[in-house]
């Protein structure tokens, strides 16, 4: 066989690898910068940018987050990787990184949680310390191909609050916060981590500094993109799992 039959069959293989990819459900995506809009906005980027790739190729992504105190990530309606100390640690602070394979369009959906002891929104409940928690986070996921950060926590993304608690905060020095304190909860819209979930009617993040969210252990082993920044919902203090989407439509230009 020819040097030219050999290319084709090639190419065809190499095509044949990317379509099972996506077939068996590894289609799952970062987070986003300039080049995304919320999911529900639609974009107009050009398909493959200066790469060269069309938006259905996999490829690989390296995500970066910090919260306090714990998340989950889900790209294209896949679950792809969540922070590995528990909710129920107290002073989870850390950072993680996660590897996964992905391709673009990419709807990025991550539900982020602070610790609290119980539904009254407090911490350190029975103890001198009982008090309201505070929640933020920040993430920046990198093109592994390309070396380029593509997505990045901002204003523009989209987060429903699902607990805010207490409603009342003069009960964080009950005696028993479980009947003092008032919450509201909401249960997760079906299907939120989905592509083609209507998040329209979402408010947009509430950006904070480092020192208002009170960042700390995990927070500085990150080298943090100029184009990432601290979210959480209005009250740092009341919200307390918050559902968040974002959408990035191809590999910036």
């Amino acid at each position: 066989m020819g040097a030219g039959g050999r290319s084709r069959i090639a190419r065809a293989m190499a095509l044949g690898a990317a379509a099972a990819l996506v077939a068996w459900g590894c289609a799952s995506a970062p987070i986003a910068t300039g080049v995304g809009t919320s999911a529900s906005s639609g974009a107009d980027a050009t398909p493959g940018g200066a790469t060269g790739l069309s938006p259905g190729v996999g490829r690989t992504f390296r995500a970066e987050v910090w919260a306090d105190n714990w998340f989950a990530l889900y790209t294209n309606g896949r679950l792809v990787g969540q922070d590995s100390v528990p909710i129920t640690t107290e002073r989870s602070f850390n950072a993680e990184t996660i590897t996964f394979e992905a391709t673009y369009p990419l709807t990025i959906a991550m539900v982020t949680r602070d610790y609290m002891a119980t539904d009254s929104g407090l911490e350190y409940i029975g103890t001198s310390r009982q008090q309201i928690g505070d929640g933020g986070f920040i993430a920046q996921v990198w093109d592994v191909s390309t070396g380029r950060v593509v997505a990045a926590t901002g204003p523009r993304w989209r987060g429903l609050v699902i607990q805010r608690a207490p409603l009342n905060p003069a009960c964080a020095t009950a005696a028993n916060p479980a009947t003092a304190c008032r919450s509201e909860s909401v249960a997760e819209p079906a299907g939120w981590q989905a592509a083609g979930f209507d998040d329209s009617a979402w408010p947009t993040a509430t950006v904070y500094t480092a020192a208002q969210v009170g960042a700390k252990e995990g927070y500085d082993t990150i080298r943090w993109d100029a184009s990432a920044s601290l979210i959480w919902g209005t009250d740092l203090k009341l919200d307390n799992i918050i559902l968040w989407r974002w959408m990035v439509a191809a590999p910036p230009s």
